[in-house]
């Protein structure tokens, strides 16, 4: 199975994106209102209106899928399609689990899967651009577009770290140990 992220394919998924979330905005407009959602969920701090999301949105999905469609052009093999499906869809499953725990108040449950991503992190490269759009399109019910992009930002920074540094290290101390010989 190979993913082919080609230029209408990447247009289809946006466009679809873009209408599930002027969609969502809408019915919240005609019913509640528009919600505006406040970091660390304090109100003493700044808030984000879920109409950032009407931009956000689509520009980020835009953005992340050309990062895949770029990544598929260097790697040629099938599992590559496969680790992409999986992430995207494992992720996407993630945000939505967090959502629901976040809902009904389990914020320790939360801190505990954010500390397991963290030590995963080390292991396997969560940090690819389908797992963050996995991630944001999970979480955009609950909280809206703008909070899961920060948090996005900042949890695959640390993925991003934990992930290459260790390896950064090893291949230094490598080529140390092979060029004093």
């Amino acid at each position: 199975m190979k993913i082919n992220l080609t230029l209408k394919n990447r247009i289809v998924f946006t466009a679809i994106v873009s209408i599930l979330m002027w969609a969502f905005l809408a019915w919240d407009y005609f019913h509640e209102g528009v919600p505006t959602h406040y970091i660390l969920h304090n109100k003493d701090l700044p808030g984000f209106s879920n109409w950032w999301g009407a931009i956000t949105t689509p520009l980020v999905t835009w953005g992340l899928l050309y990062l895949i469609y770029l990544r598929t052009l260097k790697v040629a093999p099938k599992n590559e399609s496969l680790s992409i499906i999986y992430g995207f869809i494992g992720f996407f499953l993630y945000g939505i689990i967090t959502s629901y725990f976040f809902s009904i108040g389990l914020e320790t449950v939360l801190l505990y899967m954010m500390l397991g991503l963290i030590l995963l992190s080390f292991f396997v490269p969560i940090y690819k651009p389908e797992c963050l759009l996995g991630y944001l399109l999970g979480m955009i019910y609950m909280f809206g577009s703008i909070l899961p992009l920060l948090f996005g930002i900042i949890f695959w920074t640390l993925y991003i770290i934990a992930y290459q540094l260790p390896r950064i290290i090893i291949r230094y101390f490598k080529s140390k140990k092979y060029n004093s010989t």
